[in-house]
């Protein structure tokens, strides 16, 4: 088949910054025994192409506004074409206008669901339900795709509460890369926590929640790796709850980098305010590690066997989760290995034969 993957962006040419791991994955599996074309719209400054994972990207050059990203692509898919599925990531842009492109083209097309497509968190400015243009953008993409996909079944029941009923498919992650080794001792004990700094994956709860445990549990250290946005301010506040000389903030790391610092973990802790999935709980299962968090994505459906989830924005109810599970290893190994399992189950080449099906499913 002659697949036309849409995305925002995410595919760099480096293969390791700027990237998005799980889609590189996807992409790397799929191109093994399909021939895929990666149409990027908001990436480069200018048009170019280039290969990557065994795929071509063909970068847009980030068109200004929506009618010129539209214009762009099809034109782009009808010189390139014939495909025989298109294939957005995400619902806007790139999904709704895989999905026009699709009408327009007479070529089915699949978009998956994988942000905050069904969600309103103004005190944060984050999700697709806050604005008008973006909720009818949403509206637009379901109704014009052939299939929909999310990741989770919790992203699946915000789905249904927008009246669409949706596939349940993981982006799972390379575990050829993600994979497990001899489970370090403790204490001290080593807790990690993966994802950018910004105010939906809520790292205040996460220095509160960590500044609250290690009251009772001093010999503790967090390990923060991902990208700052927020201009200082979370080492700001490690200073002011006078933890920071047990929190290490390392900065971008790329997934090569990552795999070491899940092997020392004893527990991956995640705050966020919302998850479509959560790639980092299937990328510290695959390593066997055990993850607390709020309840959302990943977190929300495996709880209690595979992971321990707590409310969102609750950092006593986090700390309380964290000190469970590093008092008690049996049920920590448990869900690790539980977690570890069902990662294995729904890594990377199962959801390029999971979509591999789907596809050739609908062109018949």
């Amino acid at each position: 088949m002659r697949i036309a993957l849409v995305v925002t962006g995410g595919v760099d040419r480096s293969g390791r910054e700027r990237v998005i791991p799980a889609l590189l994955s996807f992409i790397e599996r799929l191109a093994e025994g399909q021939a895929v074309t990666v149409y990027a719209l908001r990436h480069h400054p200018e048009p170019c192409a280039y290969p990557l994972l065994g795929a071509t990207v063909r970068d847009l050059g980030r068109p200004p506004g929506l009618a010129a990203q539209c214009l762009a692509l099809v034109r782009a898919l009808r010189r390139d074409g014939p495909y025989d599925i298109f294939h957005g990531m995400w619902a806007v842009p790139s999904g709704l206008l895989a999905s026009v492109a699709g009408r327009w083209l007479r070529t089915p097309a699949v978009v998956t669901l994988d942000s905050g497509e069904f969600v309103r968190l103004p005190a944060v400015g984050y999700g697709l339900q806050r604005r008008r243009r973006d909720r009818f953008a949403v509206k637009a993409t379901l109704r014009l795709a052939t299939r929909v996909t999310v990741c989770t079944d919790y992203m699946a029941r915000l789905s249904r509460a927008h009246g669409v009923e949706p596939l349940v498919a993981p982006l799972g992650v390379d575990t050829r890369r993600f994979s497990p080794a001899d489970p370090p001792p403790g204490p001290p004990w080593r807790l990690l926590h993966v994802a950018s700094l910004n105010p939906v994956k809520d790292q205040p709860t996460l220095l509160e929640a960590f500044a609250l445990l290690r009251r009772r549990e001093p010999d503790v250290h967090l390990d923060i790796v991902g990208e700052d946005t927020l201009a200082g301010a979370l080492q700001e506040l490690t200073r002011r709850l006078r933890i920071e000389g047990a929190v290490t903030f390392h900065g971008f790391r790329s997934s090569d980098d990552l795999v070491a610092f899940y092997r020392r973990a004893h527990l991956l802790v995640s705050s966020s305010r919302h998850e479509a999935a959560g790639v980092v709980a299937l990328e510290a299962a695959a390593c066997r590690v055990a993850t607390v968090g709020s309840a959302v994505g990943y977190v929300a459906d495996w709880s209690p066997d595979r992971a321990l989830a707590v409310p969102p924005a609750d950092p006593g109810a986090l700390a309380d989760g964290i000190a469970a599970l590093l008092q008690d290893r049996a049920r920590r190994e448990r869900i690790a290995d539980a977690a570890w399992n069902w990662a294995v189950a729904h890594d990377a080449g199962w959801t390029a034969t999971y979509f591999e099906r789907l596809y050739g499913e609908i062109r018949t």
